[in-house]
């Protein structure tokens, strides 16, 4: 199927709003080629925090987050988002960049589903800006984007990352067994979901009611 130029990338560029948590007002908006700096920074200084957790990339941690390989990274999503085959997003904290959120791997015609994938600084881990920019994002994919149904996986012993989208209001469906290779080897992970008409009004108004984020 043939998609006009205009339909081929709903929900980007966009901004899937703001919210207010213990951290601070956290806001999602399209990556940006200035973040390399803060990116690179955060990312180097947090590999202990973030490489128990990521797929293994290809080459050395400290050359594949320099400052120097953004400008490659930021191009490639940026590309991808222009074809509508992602969302990628920057997370920050009172203006300063705190982490990146993806919604990637973007698939239309009869499924209109994604996967949803996050970090965020070490600095402002248990603030609630993970959770906020999940449900803010979420939002965002489902209603601009035009999606039916996004994935997250996590490994089991990922705690806090469980409780993120637990908070957010994914539910679980099952195990995947051996299915990425991160550090070095083939490790399980959890499938979390959640589709549009579990929202309901949607997953920002529901972590308002619950007095986990408030509106600036």
């Amino acid at each position: 199927m043939t998609y006009p130029v205009e339909s081929r990338h709903p929900g980007w560029p966009g901004k899937p709003g703001r919210l207010r948590v213990p951290a601070g007002i956290v806001e999602v908006r399209p990556v940006r080629l200035r973040d390399a700096g803060e990116w690179s920074r955060i990312r180097l200084r947090d590999r202990a925090h973030l490489e128990q957790w990521e797929p293994t990339g290809i080459g050395p941690w400290p050359d594949r987050n320099a400052f120097w390989s953004w400008p490659s990274q930021w191009a490639a999503l940026r590309g991808l988002a222009r074809r509508g085959q992602c969302l990628p997003f920057t997370i920050t904290v009172d203006g300063r960049f705190a982490g990146q959120i993806t919604v990637g791997n973007v698939i239309r015609a009869s499924l209109r589903s994604a996967w949803i994938g996050y970090w965020v600084s070490s600095e402002i881990v248990r603030g609630g800006v993970a959770t906020a920019a999940v449900a803010l994002v979420t939002d965002h994919a489902f209603e601009a984007a035009g999606l039916h149904r996004l994935e997250a996986t996590v490994r089991p012993e990922n705690n806090a990352s469980l409780r993120v989208l637990i908070k957010a209001g994914y539910r679980q469906e099952g195990l995947f067994e051996r299915y990425l290779d991160v550090a070095g080897a083939w490790r399980d992970h959890l499938c979390f979901a959640v589709t549009k008409e579990e929202t309901g009004d949607g997953l920002v108004p529901r972590l308002v009611s619950a007095g986990r984020a408030g509106y600036p």
